[in-house]
């Protein structure tokens, strides 16, 4: 293999992109399709590993599979005199890892729309069955746009089985490591989850959330909380980055879709949780006593013509004075001497009043 091309000459090597522990990765233009693009090509070495070959070959299938706008896409997959390599989209742009050294922490509303886009593009893998296992800033690329693309899936397995240890190496990198990954113990998405929640404490913060120097520091890490985000952190955003750095696998979200949904979470929405409950007394109590608003139209409806009944007499008063003689013409019962009298006078007296 000439050190200029790569697969007969397909891809014409033009410079370095970057180098890492087991590949480096070379800007080429491909001469078939007439586009720019990157290939990583794994270490001469590494290459020599027929264990390291297997992980480097499982990169490319499970990676082809991936078609996604936040995850860099896979074009080629094959082998240059022994060699293993991949060929992947160009992404024009810089790391986060490159950002967070140039700016530091970033404002927490850029935070929140890499967040989404880091999550989106972990839905889209998990659902494939694909777990990346080395999430940090290195491997997160943001374009030009603000397109944010996950890259270098170089040690992504299927999720059923998956677990940390292959050929006596720490799969990895320790800072971003799930307890669970650092203890050997089965990967799953809640794994990239917590190195998702420790990507953006980072990226809060400028600073990572625990100093790791080593792996054999790890296991005292689990015991010992993050330190506090800043006061000014967004609830949501807050929420989503504790959550992701429980110690237990069970304790994180249940997806990346549903960390991007706490990341929607606002401080506003603890205030109307308050206001709810208390009016809700207010309605109980009134169905308690069926009884009680009948009885209140009742006595409205009495007082009112109550009232109008006293109005009406008043001004019967004023305007029109009973008349005296009428009251005369009503003669008083007539007293007998024996109970039958009384009787016969009752009855001619409701017989003469009655006309």
């Amino acid at each position: 293999m000439s050190v200029e091309t790569i697969a007969g000459g397909r891809y014409r090597v033009e410079r370095v992109l970057g180098e890492g522990a087991m590949a480096k990765v070379l800007l080429a233009h491909d001469a078939e399709l007439g586009r720019e693009v990157a290939v990583k090509l794994l270490d001469e070495g590494l290459a020599a590993d027929p264990s390291f070959r297997a992980r480097f070959a499982r990169e490319a299938r499970v990676a082809a599979g991936l078609s996604h706008p936040n995850v860099v896409a896979v074009f080629d997959v094959g082998e240059d005199d022994g060699r293993p390599f991949i060929v992947m989209e160009l992404v024009p742009g810089r790391t986060l890892e490159e950002r967070l050294k140039r700016d530091g922490a970033l404002p927490a509303n850029d935070v929140l729309a890499i967040a989404r886009q880091v999550c989106a593009g972990l839905e889209h893998a998990h659902a494939n069955g694909l777990v990346h296992r080395d999430l940090k800033p290195g491997n997160l690329i943001e374009r030009d746009d603000g397109t944010v693309k996950i890259a270098d899936f170089g040690i992504a397995r299927a999720v059923e089985g998956t677990e940390l240890t292959e050929a006596g190496t720490v799969v990895g990198t320790a800072a971003y490591l799930a307890p669970e990954q650092a203890e050997g113990g089965t990967v799953t998405p809640a794994t990239d989850l917590f190195a998702l929640g420790a990507v953006l404490y980072e990226l809060v913060t400028g600073r990572q959330p625990w100093k790791v120097d080593s792996l054999a520091e790890l296991g005292a890490r689990r015991d010992a909380p993050p330190p506090e985000l800043p006061p000014d952190t967004p609830l949501g955003l807050r929420t989503a980055i504790e959550r992701s750095l429980r110690p237990e696998p069970e304790g994180r979200p249940s997806s990346a879709a549903e960390v991007a949904r706490l990341l929607d979470e606002r401080d506003g929405d603890a205030d109307e949780t308050v206001v709810i409950p208390r009016a809700r007394p207010r309605r109980r109590r009134e169905r308690r006593s069926p009884a009680t608003l009948p009885a209140l139209v009742a006595g409205v409806v009495l007082l009112t013509l109550a009232v109008l009944g006293i109005a009406l007499g008043v001004a019967d008063d004023s305007s029109n004075t009973p008349d005296p003689p009428a009251q005369a013409d009503v003669q008083r019962i007539p007293d007998g001497a024996t109970p039958s009298e009384d009787a016969r006078g009752l009855a001619d007296w409701l017989r003469e009043n009655a006309r």
